[in-house]
C-alpha cells in the first residue's frame, strides 16, 4: 500500500493483551509476536498482560485502559474462537461504542490464503471503545502475524493512503 512521504510516520501508543487460561508470560509465543512488531513498526507498547479467558475479569482490564487517556489503541489476542471459553468479541460487546466490521471480514478474507475454510470459525473482530480502538486477534501464530502484517500495519501508519485508523483518532468521539 502507498505512503505518504511528505508526511512524518507518528507512533501511537498500544496495549497488547493476551487472554488465555493456559499461556505464561513463558510461552506467549502470539503476544511475543505481536510485541516484536508493534515495536518494529515504531509504535509504543505501553503495557502488556496475560489475562484469564473470563468475561468480567477480561471487561474489567479493557475498561482500565480505554479509561487510560494514554492507550491510543488496545491488541488482544486469543479468545476469538467457538468453545466455551472463547469469550473476547463477549468482553469487546460489554466496552463497545461501536463495532468496526470491515476489520473482522478483511482478517477472514486474508486467512483464506493461509488456513482456507477453516477461517470461518474465526470471530476475530474490532471495536471503538470511547475513542480508543480495540483489536481482537486469534491466538495462533500465524493469524497475529496476518492480522498485524496484512491489515494494522498499514492502518496504524498515519502515512498509509488512501485513508488509515490514526488519521481520524481525533474525531472517533465527535457526536
Amino acid at each position: 500500500m502507498p505512503l505518504d512521504d511528505s508526511k512524518a510516520f507518528k507512533p501511537i501508543n498500544i496495549a497488547l493483551l493476551t487472554l488465555s487460561d493456559t499461556r505464561t508470560k513463558a510461552d506467549d509465543s502470539s503476544g511475543d509476536i505481536l510485541n516484536q512488531r508493534i515495536i518494529d513498526a515504531g509504535h509504543n507498547v505501553i503495557e502488556r498482560k496475560i489475562c484469564k479467558e473470563d468475561v468480567s475479569t477480561m471487561t474489567m482490564q479493557l475498561r482500565a485502559w480505554v479509561d487510560d487517556g494514554n492507550i491510543d489503541s488496545i491488541i488482544t489476542t486469543g479468545g476469538t474462537g467457538l468453545t466455551g471459553r472463547d469469550l473476547t468479541p463477549e468482553a469487546l460487546d460489554a466496552v463497545k461504542t461501536r463495532d468496526i466490521p470491515g476489520f473482522g471480514e478483511y482478517f477472514r478474507y486474508i486467512s483464506i490464503a493461509s488456513i482456507g475454510t477453516s477461517t470461518i470459525q474465526s470471530r476475530a473482530c474490532a471495536v471503538v471503545a470511547d475513542g480508543t480502538y480495540i483489536f481482537a486477534l486469534p491466538g495462533s501464530n500465524g493469524a497475529v502475524k496476518d492480522g498485524w502484517d496484512q491489515i494494522l500495519v498499514h492502518q496504524l501508519d498515519n502515512r498509509h493512503k488512501p485513508c488509515n485508523f490514526v488519521q481520524i483518532m481525533p474525531r472517533l468521539m465527535d457526536a
